[in-house]
């Protein structure tokens, strides 16, 4: 059991190597950029994970199972193994993605490649934290206020676009009611016009007394009465076309 269990050590070991990883260095004079260093430093992280996290340390925490079941040991190790090294890999890519770190260190190498030329002495500290740390600092929010503002001055822009149509909504509706209004204001003008001069017709049309002559009076006063112009304005105004 013992030799079978140092046997998959060294199995787990092989499989776990990270791939692309050279063990042979660089020649002398050439120039490795920080991205693939920091590619590297990963790989060796990950390879001495794997080599401080073997199979053997792996058994003596779970002893009596491994015991019992030491192929299905085995195979839990190895996808620990492997969902650890993929988790630890998403992990540093999305690093890499938010802080865009790939185009900041080939930057990086652009500037040491140009300052190779160059015989002015380098930038050095100056002894002093906070000037150096205010130095650097103060650029980078004023960077940021103003995209900030930027921002803001944008939101108000929309705020004011937003404002100037609510503000037209509720003139578009005075302007309608102002309307509606003066067809009530009309509409009850005439009715009160004409409701008197009606009412005297008819009372004299229905009255015992009246001849032919004066109900043929009134029913052409009546007739002309609902068909002048305002009796059609009116009708007009309280039944708008549609």
């Amino acid at each position: 059991m013992a030799e079978a269990g140092s046997v998959n050590v060294g199995r787990g070991r092989e499989e776990k190597e990270p791939e692309g990883l050279s063990q042979e260095s660089a020649p002398t004079g050439t120039t490795i950029s920080r991205v693939k260093l920091f590619d590297t430093m990963v790989d060796t992280f990950l390879q001495k994970l794997v080599a401080s996290g073997s199979y053997r340390r792996f058994t003596d925490c779970y002893k009596r199972f491994y015991q019992l079941q030491p192929e299905m040991t085995q195979r839990i190790y190895d996808k620990f193994i492997t969902q650890l090294q993929t988790s630890i890999r998403d992990e540093i890519s999305e690093i890499k993605e938010e802080g865009n770190l790939e185009a900041v260190l080939n930057a990086l190498d652009v500037i040491v490649e140009e300052g190779k030329d160059r015989r002015e002495p380098a930038w050095r500290p100056s002894g002093i934290p906070e000037k150096d740390l205010r130095s650097t600092l103060v650029p980078y929010f004023l960077q940021q206020r103003d995209a900030l503002q930027r921002r803001v001055q944008k939101q108000e822009a929309e705020n004011r676009q937003l404002a100037d149509a609510v503000l037209a909504g509720r003139r578009q509706v005075e302007e309608l009611q102002l309307q509606v209004q003066a067809r009530q204001q009309a509409w009850q003008a005439l009715h009160s016009r004409h409701a008197g001069g009606v009412t005297k017709a008819l009372g004299l049309l229905l009255s015992p007394g009246a001849g032919s002559t004066a109900q043929s009076h009134v029913s052409g006063t009546l007739r002309a009465a609902l068909l002048s112009p305002q009796a059609r304005s009116c009708a007009a105004i309280a039944v708008p076309s549609p």
